[in-house]
């Protein structure tokens, strides 16, 4: 009896393990870390990013539902954390299944989870390298890369948000980066002094020694957008001299650095091999734009100005372009719009152009986005 009372014994034991085992693995197969959540959000979801007003500390992150199984939320980032995001969202990533953000006028990088519920938060207000602000974020490897106005380039651990090195007196002020071929690509826009001296440089740096390997002269004023394809690096600068006004441009690395002018753009995004643009031609005295949209085929080097929607709205003929974005899940295109005072507008199509929907911004200025699957 007693052997008999063991054996059974040793049976529920296994059962009671596996169950346990069962269980773990199903949370193991749960693809997004929501601790900490106010709300019950869907699996597939988009945030977005709204600028704000310099100066207002009125930044917001948006929440969206692709699928329409959820309310649309304009701040959730207060929503979850009980205090807004600060002064100038300027940018963010998703990396690891965590969002970071880069707010410029607070001065700090923060750490989300897949709800957005802050997790860690780095402040740069007090280092006298830094100070300058934060601007623009890349992920490899564990690290996250932050460029900075001032000339400095700062590699961050993703896990535990502190400063492992950084790279400074590159001069001026840097903005879009983008990595390719363990190689990382910034753009160094200005110098401010007495007066704005526009510069034209992309500074290439060595990530596997941390080093500045070289400098590439490109047209004046490399700015935010920096964008890694089929092997190439996609830009625009924003020239200020030039009747061309906004000039793509693309980096080929296997080719010495080779850069090549494209045309004209002022936003750009990637999906596979085909680089989508807008170039938006703007009044500013009426603050209204002539908008069009093109393609370039990244394999065969040929533009396609037919443009890349259908059934365009009206109003996003004219209005001034703030935002495009893709879904790398399932190629849709997100293309928000500002006019610097009120809430922006995001049109949303799908991945052949056909119009689904637009839809308030829940902030000033969506500048850029996030998409979990």
């Amino acid at each position: 009896m007693k052997v008999r009372s063991f054996f059974y014994g040793m049976l529920c034991m296994l059962a009671l393990g596996a169950s346990m085992a069962s269980c773990s693995d199903d949370n193991d197969d749960d693809p997004h870390n929501d601790a900490g959540s106010t709300v019950t959000l869907p699996q597939v979801r988009a945030y977005f990013l709204n600028e704000g007003t310099m100066g207002y500390n009125n930044s917001t992150i948006a929440f969206y539902a692709p699928n329409g199984d959820a309310d649309f939320i304009g701040d959730i980032f207060k929503e979850q954390n009980g205090h807004g995001l600060g002064d100038t969202g300027q940018d963010m990533i998703e990396y690891d299944d965590y969002i970071y953000v880069a707010v410029y006028g607070s001065n700090y990088l923060a750490k989300l989870n897949s709800a957005c519920v802050e997790l860690k938060r780095l402040s740069f207000v007090d280092d006298k390298d830094l100070q300058a602000g934060v601007r623009y974020l890349v992920a490899d490897d564990g690290y996250i890369y932050a460029s900075f106005w001032g000339g400095v380039v700062a590699k961050i651990n993703a896990q535990t948000l502190t400063i492992e090195s950084k790279l400074i007196d590159l001069g001026g002020n840097l903005e879009g980066m983008v990595i390719c071929e363990d190689m990382l690509y910034v753009a160094n826009s200005c110098t401010v002094g007495a007066t704005t001296v526009y510069n034209d440089e992309i500074k290439v740096i060595d990530l596997n020694t941390f080093t500045l390997k070289e400098t590439l002269t490109v047209v004046s004023n490399p700015y935010n957008q920096m964008l890694e394809a089929e092997g190439k690096v996609f830009f625009i600068s924003n020239d200020y001299d030039s009747v061309d006004g906004y000039v793509l441009q693309m980096i080929d690395p296997l080719h010495n650095n080779k850069v090549t002018t494209l045309g004209n753009a002022t936003y750009i995004a990637v999906d596979g091999d085909v680089l989508y643009a807008i170039n938006s031609i703007t009044d500013w005295d009426t603050y209204l734009a002539v908008n069009t949209f093109f393609t370039y085929n990244i394999k065969t080097g040929q533009i396609n100005n037919a443009s890349f929607l259908k059934n365009v709205p009206a109003n996003l003929e004219k209005d001034l372009i703030y935002m495009l974005e893709i879904n790398e899940y399932n190629g849709d295109i997100y293309i928000g719009t500002s006019d610097f005072s009120t809430n922006g507008t995001i049109y949303r199509f799908k991945k052949d152009g056909t119009f689904v929907e637009d839809f308030d911004a829940g902030g000033i200025s969506p500048n850029c986005a996030v998409f979990f699957n």
